[in-house]
């Protein structure tokens, strides 16, 4: 072919290409079966967010078989988020909701959020399966991850709040003009039992700067629920300041997690104070392990710092995916988070 042949060709390729609509990306993706197998992979379509290309996109029926989703994130902790308002059984089972959140062969996720419709006064339900296919109470990042999704599917503009029905109860999360979204997570749960965790109480009913044997050292735990169980450390009797950035925490978080002191197992806060109104924590959550932020694990640290005396009833946290605003307030003892949320990207699986 002689160049101006092949320029002419090029231009017409080029021509076509920018008349044509952008491809979604594709890739496969196991949600039933042998991860490693072949055969019985799962498709994927992935396209970038759009303002107001939620609705639309879910809208979509591809086959009767495909499940769509949105994927957001808040503060790096991610969710695949599923439009269930027509029906109050979860459209994927435990088992494929763990494919689901395989970082290696399928979307990558720290769970899987269900949006079904309301009971008892409340204007949504919400139920979330863990990466391990564990069902947890409920989760604070996922919560306002799930006040945003509400928002895009009933496009919503402005502030607006919902009461949402969850396993640790009503949680009523508030979208802000700024985006970000506030929750009203109730009041924490400080009896031992109702944690629950076989630690003797060591102030009034709850829990506090209590003694926790794990790989040798001493731990001084206080327990806290926010719907579910959190332990929270901020060092050792012989390290009274822990330094997060240095803990190997693959390796001490399962010892906690799995602690026969903790019948439901527990997510576990390792916290450094940097101020009286400011806390550095790092997570390993029960069912996910070592994620970037967990919202009812922020709110417990304030809680426990509280009781320890090290911090006021406001403060913000950082966390490894960005900081988060918590109160416990005295006036009504429930605690407030704020914080961000956003879509990542739309996506459908054939299963």
């Amino acid at each position: 072919m002689s160049s101006a042949a092949a320029a002419a060709a090029a231009t017409s390729f080029a021509a076509k290409l920018a008349a044509s609509p952008a491809p979604s990306r594709r890739c496969r993706l196991p949600l039933s079966g042998n991860p490693s197998a072949r055969r019985g992979v799962t498709a994927m379509a992935v396209s970038t967010p759009r303002s107001s290309a939620a609705a639309a996109f879910l809208e979509r029926r591809e086959s009767e078989r495909a499940l769509h989703f949105v994927k957001y994130q808040g503060l790096g902790n991610d969710f695949i988020m599923v439009d269930n308002r027509d029906s109050a059984v979860p459209k994927v089972t435990p088992e494929e909701a763990a494919k689901l959140c395989d970082r290696n062969f399928g979307v990558g996720a720290d769970g899987v959020i269900f949006v079904m419709p309301g009971v008892n006064g409340a204007d949504y339900t919400m139920r979330i399966f863990n990466s391990d296919g564990s069902e947890p109470e409920m989760c604070g990042n996922g919560v306002r991850c799930f006040a945003r999704f509400i928002a895009e599917l009933e496009n919503l503009q402005g502030t607006h709040s919902f009461k949402i029905h969850t396993g640790a109860g009503l949680i009523i999360p508030e979208i802000q003009n700024d985006g970000k979204v506030k929750v009203d997570m109730g009041q924490p749960i400080l009896s031992g039992p109702d944690v629950p965790t076989k630690l003797p109480s060591t102030k009034n009913e709850a829990v506090v700067q209590a003694d926790l044997a794990v790989d040798g050292s001493t731990w001084q735990v206080t327990c806290v629920s926010m719907g579910n169980p959190h332990c929270v450390t901020f060092g050792t009797k012989e390290l009274k300041v822990l330094h997060v950035d240095d803990l190997k925490l693959s390796e001490i978080g399962p010892k906690f997690e799995h602690h026969e002191m903790f019948p439901a197992r527990t997510n576990t806060e390792f916290v450094q104070v940097l101020s009286r109104s400011h806390l550095k924590m790092r997570v390993w959550e029960r069912g996910a392990g070592a994620t970037l932020a967990c919202g009812t694990g922020a709110c417990a640290v304030v809680v426990a710092a509280v009781l320890e005396g090290r911090a006021e009833r406001k403060c913000v946290v950082d966390l490894p995916g960005g900081p988060l605003e918590i109160e416990w307030r005295e006036d009504d003892n429930h605690v407030y988070m704020t914080g961000p949320a956003e879509a990542v990207f739309y996506g459908s699986a054939i299963h």
